[in-house]
């Protein structure tokens, strides 16, 4: 007989750390290949996400800008769009990202049960526990400056660099661990001046702008870098706005990722109704996106060899 495994309880809701941050970071360690599994499929017209009555997303109750168990996030916004698209509901799955997301949502399944959902709105393209779907959106790492704190004359990444080395010398630069803006610090002979957040946080009430919210706005940290998605969300909540300046790609250093839908390995008619309902409603993901000050990259920055 197969023991059921704990569960955090997590509850499937019509409302509905950061697993982008987490996915971009196993980008680099390439992760074990998901389990295959097959599922019924339908095409999009017949009422039907890949063959369900409802659209069941996986998602952090807690993961703001993407989403939350309030339906506030742009990925909650492209969820309803799909939905729309598709002619179904959607419900939502809630799990917290930090304790084995994925494992526990999209792949999981008890003998004599359906899984508890089917999509994972946003992963970037070629994280390798799942099937991704093309991408929707393009982003890349950002640095988050307050304004009137003495940077105001700072309005690029260059114009970081090119600070008088004694006056840069002084700030702090808070970042995630594992994440490109480490070995970018390395490059630019700033590692004294960074302060590391660790990638995973399992303390309750976290989340993954409060390095935005809480320690640049105080003063604790003069300088972030963090994912696009989030710093364009949270620099955006204070008056005047942080400023928020896009890092650019440089050999060895990608900090362009581009994102899809995440669905389990073997089922390709699913992944068609997706991608199918991506190529026709473009302009309104931009919009959505747009809406959260998302920053966006068109192309791809190939300067990654080393």
């Amino acid at each position: 007989m197969t023991t059921p495994r704990p569960r955090l309880a997590p509850q499937p809701t019509r409302r509905g750390r950061s697993l982008q941050q987490l996915a971009l970071g196993a980008l680099a360690t390439c992760s074990t290949a998901a389990l295959l599994v097959l599922a019924p499929t339908a095409h999009a017209g017949e009422g039907k996400a890949g063959g369900r009555d409802a659209l069941r997303v996986c998602q952090d109750p807690n993961n703001l800008p993407f989403a939350n168990d309030k339906e506030q996030g742009f990925e909650n916004r492209v969820a309803e769009l799909l939905a729309q698209h598709l002619e179904v509901p959607v419900t939502y799955f809630n799990y917290p990202q930090r304790f084995v997301f994925i494992r526990n949502t999209l792949r999981y399944k008890l003998p004599g049960q359906d899984y508890p959902c089917d999509v994972i709105i946003g992963l970037p393209v070629g994280f390798d526990q799942v099937a991704v779907t093309k991408p929707y959106y393009r982003s890349t790492y950002a640095m988050v400056v307050p304004q009137g704190k003495g940077l105001d004359d700072v309005d690029s990444v260059e114009d970081f660099l090119a600070l008088e080395p004694e006056r840069r010398a002084r700030l702090r630069i808070g970042l995630y661990d594992r994440s490109p803006a480490s070995k970018w610090m390395d490059r630019h002979n700033l590692v004294d001046q960074g302060v590391p957040y660790q990638t995973i946080n399992v303390a309750m009430d976290h989340y993954v702008g409060d390095i935005i919210d809480k320690d640049l706005a105080g003063g604790k940290i003069d300088v972030a870098i963090v994912w696009g998605p989030v710093a364009g969300y949270y620099a955006s909540k204070f008056d005047p706005p942080m400023k928020v300046l896009p890092m650019k790609s440089e050999p060895g250093i990608q900090f362009d990722f581009a994102f899809g839908m995440g669905i389990r390995r073997g089922e390709p008619e699913w992944k068609a109704q997706l991608e199918g309902f991506l190529d026709t409603h473009q302009a309104e993901i931009a919009e959505i996106l747009k809406t959260y000050n998302v920053p966006l990259v068109e192309h791809e920055q190939k300067l990654v060899s080393n």
